[in-house]
């Protein structure tokens, strides 16, 4: 959808997004889901990872100043997570990833 100045969320995510984003950090990866099918709450999730928190804390800080914050996109939440943290934390293998 074109935005009044005609420019889409996919012009501003090529010329916005990614330059401020590589400018500031290396190593990330980011994965977009379309979630308005499952909730009227949450239309978008935007995952990223990152290889520590640092390289998250900058990566957040560079979003804040694109049109993708609150401009494109209304950030409801940011949840936080580390994958497997329990189990690595307890030395123990993960109880809930598989690969098929």
């Amino acid at each position: 959808m074109a935005r009044p100045d005609g420019r889409t969320a996919g012009d501003a995510f090529e010329t916005d997004i990614v330059p401020t984003i590589r400018k500031r950090v290396s190593g990330v990866r980011s994965r977009f889901y379309d979630t308005e099918f499952y909730s009227a709450r949450v239309t978008d999730v935007w995952i990223w990872e990152a290889p520590d928190h640092h390289t998250y804390q900058l990566l957040i800080d560079a979003l804040r100043e694109t049109p993708f914050w609150d401009r494109y996109f209304e950030v409801v939440d940011i949840p936080v997570g580390v994958e497997n943290g329990y189990a690595h934390n307890y030395d123990m293998p993960p109880v809930a990833t598989i690969s098929t």
